[in-house]
């Protein structure tokens, strides 16, 4: 007993040793950039206030929302969906699967679950005792059912869903423009280091590895940043991405595919003014999405448009697709 909880505890501290190593090497950036590029390296005072003020702006944006996907939790499903004691005491004492998933689906028809297990059945977590809400999937390493789940990012030590997609987002934005904007700024110096018309030993070692380090991170989170753009543009999940939710009627890629605004509104809001900021304005509460089925009942157009936007494109075999999502449903 206490031999496992020693190990839960190495376990947690261990799962900061990626934030610990991000928030040395942002320190490190931070020293390399203000004293030794701009207080020793730069002589033009008008440059070194212009770099020093661009940089504390891009500086603070990327600690905020860093912080923010960090120490955001995860919201958990709420107290409705969770079984009753008497729910829960009939599902346990019968051994009968089909009678349990009857069980289960009288439970779910006072809630507005639509996706369904790759074989029809109501999506319910053993380990919570819960009926899952749509997008929502239990996190092995959390240990809990998280609604909107995208992934677990170890870079965050943080589960990745409703409550901080929009942070997560904001967190790979700025991280780009901050190892755009070092890039820039120091490649004219790097240059004179490199050559030899600048010759201040410690600066120069801080100076080569400022662009060296800020281009092989940008590199990296463009691709990052650059596909979750696009998950956002179709409002998939990484999740669903790999297995697309199951509905009544069968899996759907783009069940919750609203059209690009829609999708973004989804994400960041209705108010413009806070799309750029982490601050919480995500449209819901994570229980319930509007899906492209319901959309289309009122507006027929919009079925045209999926087979505009998929007419050669993103084609997926339909048993692959069934199998994995039978996997997505007892793995997570």
């Amino acid at each position: 007993m206490a031999l496992s909880r020693g190990l839960r505890c190495c376990q947690r501290a261990f799962a900061w040793l990626p934030v610990l190593i991000i928030a040395l090497v942002v320190l490190w950036s931070y020293y390399a950039y203000v004293c030794e590029l701009c207080l020793v390296t730069l002589s033009n005072p008008v440059e070194k206030v212009a770099y020093l003020i661009i940089f504390h702006i891009l500086f603070v944006l990327f600690v905020w929302t860093y912080w923010k996907s960090i120490f955001t939790l995860p919201v958990q499903p709420g107290k409705k969906y969770h079984m009753s004691y008497a729910d829960k005491e009939r599902y346990e004492n019968e051994e009968r699967p089909e009678v349990q998933r009857q069980i289960l689906a009288e439970i779910a028809r006072k809630l507005p679950v639509y996706t369904r297990t790759g074989n029809g059945g109501i999506r319910f977590c053993d380990r919570c005792q819960l009926i899952k809400p749509d997008r929502c999937h239990h996190c092995s390493v959390c240990a809990i059912c998280v609604l909107k789940m995208d992934h677990h990012c170890p870079w965050v030590n943080n589960c990745i869903g409703f409550s901080n997609y929009k942070f997560f987002l904001l967190f790979l934005a700025y991280s780009l423009l901050y190892c755009l904007y070092i890039a820039a700024t120091v490649f004219k110096y790097f240059i004179k280091y490199w050559t030899g018309e600048l010759t201040n030993g410690r600066s120069k070692f801080h100076v080569l590895f400022l662009l060296f380090v800020a281009v092989m991170f940008f590199v990296s989170l463009m691709f990052l940043f650059g596909y979750h753009c696009w998950l956002v543009s179709r409002n998939r999940s990484t999740l669903e991405a790999f297995s697309a939710p199951v509905f009544q009627n069968g899996p759907d890629k783009n069940g919750f595919n609203l059209g690009f605004v829609k999708n973004l509104q989804q994400v960041f809001g209705e108010e413009k003014k806070l799309w750029l900021l982490p601050i919480a304005s995500s449209q819901g509460d994570g229980h319930f999405f509007p899906m492209r089925a319901l959309c289309e009942a009122q507006n027929p157009l919009l079925a045209n448009e999926e087979h505009w936007e998929d007419d050669g494109i993103d084609e997926e075999p339909h048993d692959s697709t069934e199998a994995s999502s039978l996997a997505i449903e007892r793995e997570t």
